[in-house]
C-alpha cells in the first residue's frame, strides 16, 4: 500500500477504509474483512458511534496492531479543553486500543455555534497537542476546516495540523482549500470521494472508465490518489472492497486529470463548517 509521509513525520496509507453507517455485527465484519484483503487505515469518528465495533475487529484480525493506522474524530459539540480530553479517552476506550494514530477535529467551532469560536478551537487544539505529546496520539489534525479556521487556529498552534479531512470528488475537490493545505504542509484527505455515488453516471467519467477498462469508482478514486490525497471509500461489498484497492496499476493522464478537474459541481453533500446548525 502506498503512503504519505505528514509534517510529523509519520506516514498515513494513501487508501483505506471509511466506516461511516458500518456498525454493529456488520461493521466488525466489514473492518475484519477489509483487514484480511489488506487496507491497513481504518477512519472512524465518535459521532459514528461505532468505535466499539471497529475496535473489536482490529484486535481480533490477528494484523499486529503496529502495522494498522487507526483515525477516529472528536464531535463539534465538544471542542474545550477539557470536553476534547474526556472524549479521547471514551474513544480510545471504546477502540479498546493503547494509542491512536491520528485524531481529527471533527468540524470547526463557528460563529453560529460558539460566542468566540476562535477560542473554542484554539483550546480543543491545545487538548490535542497535549494528548500528541503524552504519546496516546500519534498524529493530531482536523477536518473540514476552511483556510479562515487554520489561520486563527495558526495563532496559537504550536502544532500544525498533519491533516486536513475535507470533502473531496469529482465535481466538488475544493481546489483553493486543497492548494492552501498542500502550501502550509498539512496533507489532504478525501471524505466522501464517490459523492455518495451521485457521479458513478457521469458521462464523461465513464468514457474515460471506458478507457482504461476500468469502473468510474476506480477512476474517481485514482483521480484522488493523483492528487496526493488520502481517500478512504466506503463498501461493505467484497469485491468492490477488492477494486477501490485496485487502482494503482493504471495512471490518469494530465489530459483526463484536467478533465475530471473540470467537471462541474456533482454531487455536493450541501455541508459546510460555517453553516451548523442550521
Amino acid at each position: 500500500m502506498q503512503t504519505l509521509t505528514l509534517n510529523d513525520g509519520n506516514t498515513i496509507p494513501l487508501l483505506g477504509l471509511g466506516t461511516y453507517a458500518a456498525t454493529g455485527d456488520d461493521g466488525r465484519a466489514t473492518v475484519k474483512m477489509a483487514l484480511e484483503k489488506g487496507y491497513r487505515l481504518i477512519d472512524t469518528a465518535a459521532y459514528y458511534q461505532n468505535e466499539e465495533a471497529v475496535g473489536q475487529a482490529i484486535n481480533a484480525s490477528g494484523v499486529p496492531r503496529s502495522e494498522i493506522f487507526v483515525t477516529t474524530k472528536l464531535w463539534r459539540d465538544q471542542l474545550s479543553y477539557g470536553q476534547a480530553k474526556e472524549a479521547f479517552e471514551a474513544s480510545r476506550q471504546r477502540l479498546g486500543l493503547d494509542y491512536i494514530d491520528l485524531y481529527l477535529i471533527h468540524w470547526p467551532a463557528n460563529a453560529k455555534n460558539y460566542n468566540d469560536w476562535q477560542a473554542a478551537n484554539a483550546e480543543t487544539w491545545r487538548a490535542f497537542e497535549k494528548l500528541q505529546s503524552e504519546g496516546k496520539v500519534r498524529s493530531i489534525g482536523v477536518s473540514n476546516f476552511w483556510p479562515e479556521h487554520l489561520e486563527a487556529l495558526a495563532q496559537t498552534a504550536k502544532v500544525t495540523p498533519a491533516v486536513n479531512q475535507i470533502e473531496f470528488h469529482p465535481g466538488y475537490w475544493q481546489p483553493d482549500l486543497t492548494a492552501y493545505c498542500k502550501q502550509k504542509g498539512i496533507v489532504v484527505e478525501s471524505w466522501s470521494p464517490l459523492a455518495q455515488g451521485r457521479i458513478l453516471d457521469n458521462p464523461d467519467l465513464q468514457k474515460i472508465a471506458d478507457r482504461h477498462q476500468k469502473s468510474i469508482a476506480q477512476i474517481c478514486l485514482r483521480w484522488v490518489t493523483q492528487h496526493e490525497v488520502v481517500v478512504i471509500p466506503k463498501s461493505s461489498n467484497p469485491e468492490r472492497l477488492d477494486l477501490n484497492k485496485d487502482i494503482f496499476g493504471f495512471t490518469l493522464s494530465e489530459v483526463e486529470m484536467d478533465a475530471i478537474n473540470s467537471l462541474p459541481q456533482i454531487g455536493f453533500s450541501g455541508e459546510l463548517p460555517n453553516e451548523w446548525p442550521d
